[in-house]
């Protein structure tokens, strides 16, 4: 193998160990720790005063909005001290950074080179400066200027035999504005190719939620978390993955709610939280969150809960109409005989078996929830990322339907999105499936065709890179192949295109793994001031219970070469055109109130869009369900029952299952540092946390140095050298970090109806590591 293959190769982590230090896990989440480390990250990286000066607007009214997740800002009064979490105040302090790279860190650090840091030292390089180029054989970016780069980018897309050719993924921090105008182009160039992350993560959500209850979102809003009698919170982390969320479910259990964790992890935010903006979390008096914890086996979530129907459903009998809602089955829903007569056939100690949970513990859910009906459940990756994902969400269904708690206050589905404006770029049809309404929309206000077939999605799209289908890729955002499942088989698929292209504000391994040709495009944070002929533009994003509001950076960019994604987008659109288009995309570019003028006339709910957004607080989008009004394809203005059949969980004697899981400090495939404080792990990333009585069945002890593989349709996929810790988690589970265990994700093991990879439910073997 040549040098050049070899060094190629490295498409993953570093397969290297750092420093393991193991302490016991935390029993409750945030609290003064929490502010330290916040500040700590600001501090170092964008200095006392543009950190903390930033980070007093970051979630306020008229300020900006925050990159990281995207859970809802309260309607009413913001904390005017810190209106974000521990998670926020670090993806603030990685955009606001005043590091940059600059032509010279290019032409010292090859592209090689740069492959051999892990993910976490590759993202604490800083902002990048300065579009640059990769050619043809080239070892090193280069600057190039942003006309040539647009020309170069042309030049190719319209060297293509076909748009379909062409593929243009979106990340979740896109704006409204910037997804608006990035469909819009794509879409007169003549493809529907329009994978983006949702594909990965709630695409499962959306799938089961459009088909039962006629809506892909979720139908709570935060106040229906301040009046409501349980929630279920099950999948989530919300400690790490959601830490506002943290704060709403102390005030739901001040006004007497109930909370239910379910997850296969003890987690610190799942069970007691310290809220350092009051005087008793800042003295360390926090609250209990969850009053029952269920330890499920993973993807045991559909057992738990036709286990806990069948429960009610015999409590039900005892007290017709006391248990279930039959006023509201009667007039809203269709299904519901097929479904008891399902439920009937369950045997209760089975199901609980195969849950993993005892049979006394499912017996304390269903009477928390027997004669209640204000009931919010909750989900994320831990339910979408599996092979009957979107059946998983339909149970979910059932079980809020037959307690009529949907469309009352307190009660309803709540999907809690990551990605900060990953439901507002699917608002804004980022979609590889564009359907009629809007498509004739699309050709009654700009006067194309748009195209009718369906594009590929994320995992269609890596597997017709490597069938030679595709010849270039754009990604809005994003750190692509570390996202992505099969990682050395995406960065094959990746190394035969053309031409690769990413816009970006920081460095990451997708820019690394690349095609012939690659460039890099450096575009404002959230947090820059976008300045357009004098004049302070706003953009808009929409947060996980559908309000859409303003966000208007407030510090100074650290480049003058940083263009916004709309500007990139309109650019790239007429240096493509020419004088082809029938987009005026001069305007567009100058001016973002004329994109949401447009946006008003093609997004139902959008209606006198600049004039809304401009409201402290924004505005609510169209959500029937909440009104009781169901619209589904299949069974009209009802809502549907579902009949759903269990997953098959059968492993060899030497076969785990592996839920790929954040640490604490991450967000998505950003490395903040590498303490993951609340589970004891410090200083290290390649761990697999491992039941007691597994390492010593296997023959292995705690620190451990093994290697994870598995052999899915006869490939044997590999990740060396991880550290075994011992862990409060069931037996024949496992845990491990991505993207680090991201090339053990078979790129065929995927979600049925949604294609989502199953990073929640990998199966693998153990084996001891050789040197």
């Amino acid at each position: 193998m040549s040098k050049l293959k070899t060094e190629q190769s490295a498409a993953e982590n570093p397969e290297k160990l750092i420093e393991l230090k193991v302490t016991e896990p935390k029993d409750w989440a945030a609290g003064v720790p929490a502010v330290y480390e916040a500040f700590k990250d600001l501090v170092q990286e964008t200095g006392l005063l543009r950190g903390l000066g930033a980070s007093l607007k970051m979630n306020q009214k008229g300020g900006f909005d925050c990159s990281s997740c995207a859970w809802p800002d309260p309607d009413d009064d913001r904390s005017q001290l810190a209106e974000y979490c521990e998670n926020g105040a670090k993806a603030l302090a990685e955009e606001a950074t005043t590091k940059k790279l600059t032509p010279d860190f290019f032409a010292q650090n090859s592209v090689a080179d740069l492959a051999k840091l892990n993910d976490y030292e590759i993202g604490k390089k800083g902002r990048i400066a300065q579009p640059v180029y990769l050619p043809a054989g080239a070892t090193h970016y280069e600057p190039i200027s942003w006309d040539d780069a647009f020309k170069k980018m042309a030049d190719k897309v319209n060297s293509l035999e076909s748009p379909n050719e062409a593929v243009f993924y979106t990340s979740g921090r896109t704006s409204n504005e910037a997804s608006f105008m990035y469909q819009l182009f794509v879409r007169e160039f003549g493809t529907n190719n329009m994978p983006d992350c949702s594909n990965m993560c709630h695409e499962s959500s959306g799938t089961a939620l459009t088909e039962v209850i006629g809506i892909g979102k979720g139908t709570v809003t935060l106040n229906d978390f301040y009046d409501t009698d349980v929630i279920i919170i099950m999948g989530q982390n919300p400690g790490t993955n959601h830490p506002r969320m943290l704060t709403a479910l102390e005030k739901a259990k001040k006004s007497g709610s109930k909370i239910i964790a379910i997850n296969p992890l003890h987690e610190a935010g799942l069970t007691a939280f310290k809220d350092p903006q009051k005087v008793k979390g800042f003295l360390g008096m926090g609250i209990k969150l969850a009053d029952l914890y269920l330890q499920v086996n993973i993807n045991g979530d559909m057992a738990l809960f036709k286990a806990i129907e069948k429960l009610l459903l015999d409590a039900e009998k005892q007290n017709p109409g006391k248990v279930f809602d039959q006023e509201f089955i009667k007039e809203y829903t269709v299904g519901y005989d097929e479904l008891i007569k399902d439920i009937e056939k369950q045997d209760v100690p089975k199901l609980c078996e195969l849950a993993g949970v005892p049979v006394e513990q499912v017996q304390e859910a269903a009477d928390m929830l027997r004669y209640k009906n204000r009931i919010i459940i909750c989900w994320a990756m831990g339910i979408t990322q599996h092979e009957n994902g979107v059946d998983t969400i339909k149970e979910i269904a059932n079980l809020v339907l037959l307690k009529g708690s949907i469309g009352r206050p307190g009660a309803g589905l709540c999907p809690v999105r990551g990605h900060s404006n990953v439901q507002g770029n699917r608002t804004m049809l980022i979609w590889e499936k564009l359907k009629d309404e809007p498509r004739k929309k699309l050709k009654k206000v700009f006067g194309f065709e748009p195209p009718k077939e369906k594009g590929f999605d994320t995992v269609e799209a890596i597997k017709a890179m490597h069938e030679g289908k595709l010849k270039f890729f754009f990604a809005m955002g994003g750190n692509f192949l570390s996202a992505t499942p099969d990682t050395n088989y995406t960065a094959e698929g990746l190394r035969k295109l053309d031409m690769t292209v990413h816009v970006s504000t920081k460095l990451n391994r997708s820019h690394l793994v690349h095609g012939k040709e690659a460039l890099i495009l450096p575009c404002y944070s959230r947090s820059d001031k976008d300045i357009i002929n004098g004049v302070e533009q706003i953009v808009s994003c929409e947060n996980s219970m559908g309000v859409i509001q303003s966000s208007k950076g407030v510090l100074k960019p650290i480049s003058d070469q940083f263009l916004s994604e709309t500007q990139i987008v309109c650019r790239l659109a007429k240096t493509t055109f020419g004088e082809k288009t029938k987009v005026e995309w001069d305007k567009y570019a100058s001016n973002y109130d004329l994109v949401r003028d447009e946006i008003a006339k093609v997004i139902p709910g959008c209606e006198d869009y600049n004039k809304r957004i401009r409201k402290p607080g924004g505005f609510y989008l169209p959500n029937a369900p909440r009104e009781r009004k169901f619209k589904t394809e299949k069974y009209g203005d009802k809502a549907a029952f579902s009949v759903l059949k269990l997953p098959n969980h059968k492993l060899a004697a030497d076969e785990y299952m592996m839920a790929t899981i954040r640490s604490h400090d991450q967000f998505n495939t950003t490395i903040y540092g590498l303490e993951d404080r609340y589970r004891g792990i410090h200083n290290e990333r390649r761990v697999i946390f491992m039941n007691s009585k597994d390492i010593e069945k296997a023959g292995f002890m705690g620190g451990d140095k093994v290697d994870l593989y598995n052999n899915h349709n006869g490939r044997e996929r590999v990740a060396k050298l991880f550290v075994i810790v011992p862990y409060n988690i069931p037996e024949r589970n496992t845990a491990t970090y991505f993207p680090e265990t991201n090339v053990l994700v078979p790129i065929d093991d995927v979600a049925r109806e949604s294609n989502t990879p199953v990073s929640k439910r990998v199966i693998i073997k153990i084996r001891k590591h050789v040197a």
